[in-house]
Formats: C-alpha cells, sequence, structure tokens
C-alpha cells in the first residue's frame, strides 16, 4: 500500500468547482514534498459550509489504484 500525507485549506468557493464536478482531479503538495493527484470526488464526504481544513492520508494499492481518502483526526 501507498500512503500519502498532506494538509488541505479550501475555502468553500475554492471547492465549489470540485462539487459541481468542473475539476475532476486534485494535486496536494505531501509532507515530503511529492505531489499527488486524486479524484476530486474522494473530496466530497468532506466539505463543509467553510470548505475543507484538515490533514488527509490518500492510500492506495501499489498500482496506485483503489484510492481512500481519511481524514487525520487532530
Amino acid at each position: 500500500m501507498k500512503r500519502f500525507a498532506f494538509r488541505l485549506n479550501l475555502t468553500s468557493d475554492q471547492c465549489l468547482a470540485y462539487y459541481q464536478g468542473a475539476a475532476r482531479n486534485v494535486v496536494a503538495r505531501c509532507a515530503d514534498g511529492q505531489n499527488v493527484q486524486f479524484p476530486a470526488s474522494l473530496l466530497r464526504p468532506f466539505m463543509s459550509p467553510t470548505g475543507i481544513h484538515g490533514d488527509f492520508v490518500l492510500t492506495c494499492d501499489d498500482a496506485h489504484r483503489g484510492a481512500r481518502l481519511e481524514r487525520l483526526s487532530s
């Protein structure tokens, strides 16, 4: 399994494109400096009226399939 850790701080306006489907993918910079791209649909459970804020971990298999996104508790 591959694991990518990053922080998101998106305003509600920034989330709108993802929610409406206008943006299909998200690119985030991981804590170790690498970029990771994943389907924007994975963000939907985390959207709130103020946007999306917090530390997240994206996991997937070694072929980068079966992506799962979870928010880390603070």
